[in-house]
């Protein structure tokens, strides 16, 4: 496993630097933000996403599945629980009541590495509609699954396939007795296999629940692999980006912005 999964204070920092420097710039090139704004994040962890729209005077609002890791985002932002400037709420967004719960809808929701892990995913981006203020925008950043490193090996704790590419493309028999043989953790990396998304895919889930892109990027070397490994920030050429399915290989990250149709 890569030390920073394990290091959730640098893990914290990493997501801070990432948002700042790449994910803020890339909504604010067709969504401005502005003071007082409600943000919500899907699956906020550490809430290192967060931190960076905080200093930018939103309002913001995390929904965490897994508790635990909720105790250290109340403890990273303290000052700005302290002044009802956050709040964390551990729940599954599926049973949550925007109004009754998350204080009312939000202008902005963020879903950071999130979607390639939700079973259903047109269900999950059609209900989205339901905690947006009207002109409302959701961000997705999001591996495809088709990358080299989609199939999330760094989770094996075994030093070879964790750093292994593409293995996680074999015929699922295949890669299910591989990861047994290795002692991955199976059921996890077999879930995500399950959930594992595509750049048409998704595109195709937009359009079909009826919202637009207003904005997109591919990254051939992904942002957040700066600070990983220290590695230069890529876009994807355009003449790969151009080329459905096969663009998938060669994306280690994708940026959306999408917006509900206006009725």
């Amino acid at each position: 496993m890569f030390e920073f999964h394990a290091d959730k204070r640098r893990y914290f920092d990493i997501q801070k630097m990432n948002a700042e420097k790449y994910v803020i710039p890339f909504i604010e090139e067709t969504f401005a933000i502005t003071p007082g704004m409600r943000v919500l994040e899907i699956g906020c962890g550490e809430a290192g996403v967060l931190l960076p729209f905080l200093e930018r005077q939103a309002v913001a609002v995390g929904v965490e599945l897994d508790a635990p890791r909720l105790i250290m985002a109340n403890e990273m932002l303290k000052d700005y629980v302290d002044r009802g400037k956050v709040r964390f709420i551990a729940k599954d967004i599926y049973d949550t009541d925007p109004e009754k719960e998350l204080g009312g809808s939000f202008d902005l929701i963020i879903l950071k590495d999130v979607i390639e892990h939700i079973h259903d995913q047109p269900r999950l981006i059609a209900e989205m509609k339901r905690f947006l203020n009207p002109g409302g925008c959701i961000f997705f950043g999001f591996p495809p699954w088709q990358m080299p490193f989609g199939g999330h090996q760094q989770m094996n704790s075994n030093r070879w396939m964790s750093k292994l590419p593409y293995y996680h493309l074999l015929p699922r028999p295949v890669y299910k007795w591989l990861l047994h043989q290795f002692k991955g953790p199976v059921d996890d990396l077999m879930e995500i296999r399950d959930t594992g998304i595509s750049i048409e895919r998704f595109e195709k889930i937009v359009e079909q629940t009826g919202y637009r892109v207003s904005n997109k990027t591919h990254y051939l070397v992904n942002p957040i692999y700066e600070y990983k490994f220290g590695w230069k920030v890529r876009k994807q050429a355009t003449i790969i980006k151009a080329l459905p399915h096969f663009r998938n290989y060669f994306t280690t990250c994708a940026y959306y912005l999408i917006t509900p149709y206006l009725k």
